[in-house]
């Protein structure tokens, strides 16, 4: 399983081969070819096929694909479709319960061994998108299956306010509650930063994206889901360390590693004490520089 942080995550429609093609071309750290709501049910097979041919085509690329939900009564038949090795991991819609994490589990597990891939290593991203789901986020994320599938979990805004009968808004305060319990439910079980919810409001607002993307980013996310390939510069950038941050971050690094050398606890940056925390979140900072 592949925990490498994921700055950006692009959807691209399943049944859209020539899109699947161009979403791979793009910076995007992840590409997730979606069989679910971005596909006709008249269409659900042909993108089942288009998915496959792809993940072929594109081995090497890190692939998701959103599966439809455990209630659609079609999650097998998605999964013996897209099973091959090129596969990084399943995105799971309407996440609500540890449950839901028992059965995919089980699902992928026996799609591995019906396919010859190797067992254990398809990755789940639960997407939450339901009062339920936050509810359920520590539960969902710190599921114990063997083999270990949950890789993070993912926010799906559009749903959730939905669910909640509210309107989603630029500022996203209405959202401020969800993200933050997916955010402390990630770290408490020991998992990778969550994936905040697409921007939806308006494509062509990149200062809205601008915003929004920080407001996550402060949270504590470790990227953005993205819709269209123009929102993929801007969240890059955001979830990314600045050129600033990485020379602290080394030239604290160095410092401390100096100074353990010497047998030294405390060490100085430009003429400034530096403890433990900062020592430790400047590594931070460098684990995550692309």
């Amino acid at each position: 399983m592949n925990n490498e942080l994921i700055r950006t995550a692009l959807f691209v429609p399943g049944n859209r081969a020539d899109r699947i093609g161009k979403a791979a071309q793009t910076a995007a750290d992840a590409v997730i070819i979606d069989l679910e709501d971005a596909v006709p049910p008249d269409q659900k097979e042909a993108a089942r096929v288009a998915a496959r041919e792809k993940l072929q085509e594109l081995a090497g690329r890190r692939m998701f694909v959103r599966v439809n939900g455990l209630g659609s009564g079609v999650t097998k038949g998605d999964l013996d479709a897209v099973m091959i090795p090129a596969l990084d991991g399943i995105i799971l819609p309407k996440s609500e319960t540890a449950e839901d994490i028992r059965e995919i589990a089980d699902l992928i597990t026996a799609a591995e061994q019906e396919s010859g891939v190797g067992r254990g290593t398809t990755a789940v991203i639960p997407l939450i998108e339901s009062a339920k789901g936050i509810e359920n986020a520590y539960r969902i994320a710190s599921e114990k299956t063997e083999p270990q599938r949950v890789l993070t979990l993912a926010f799906g805004a559009s749903d959730f306010t939905v669910d909640l009968g509210i309107e989603m808004t630029r500022d996203g305060t209405e959202l401020l509650y969800a993200r933050s319990r997916l955010v402390i439910a990630c770290r408490s079980a020991e998992k990778n930063p969550p994936l905040d919810t697409p921007f939806l409001i308006d494509l062509k607002d990149e200062e809205a994206l601008k915003s929004d993307a920080m407001r996550a980013k402060q949270l504590g996310f470790q990227g953005k889901l993205c819709i269209h390939p123009n929102q993929i510069e801007i969240c890059n950038r955001i979830f990314s360390p600045t050129p600033e941050q990485i020379a602290r971050a080394e030239k604290i690094q160095a410092a401390f590693q100096e100074a353990e050398a010497k047998g030294l606890g405390a060490i100085q940056v430009d003429g400034r004490f530096v403890d433990l925390p900062e020592v430790l979140r400047a590594k931070q900072i460098l684990g995550s520089k692309k």
